[in-house]
């Protein structure tokens, strides 16, 4: 799935898209966030389900790449 999504300088500068589209993944993940189906999403957009996973599959693999360190409550 990784071959789907890109980034090219050209389009969304920095952004990473779905390969063959002017798609940001952003889009596609706040579809899903907003409630939008799958289906839904595929239709409108008009990329397939495995797209989809995919930006999902980028997303997931960018916040397991993240450490996190609790924030110091102030007291």
């Amino acid at each position: 799935m990784k071959n789907r999504i890109v980034i090219d300088p050209k389009i969304h500068p920095g952004k990473p898209i779905i390969k063959g589209t002017r798609i940001p993944i952003t889009r596609i993940i706040g579809g899903l966030a907003g409630g939008m189906t799958v289906e839904e999403l595929c239709t409108e957009y008009e990329i397939s389900t495995e797209d989809v996973l995919a930006c999902l599959s980028y997303a997931t693999s960018l916040i397991e790449e993240q450490e996190f360190y609790p924030l110091q409550l102030r007291g």
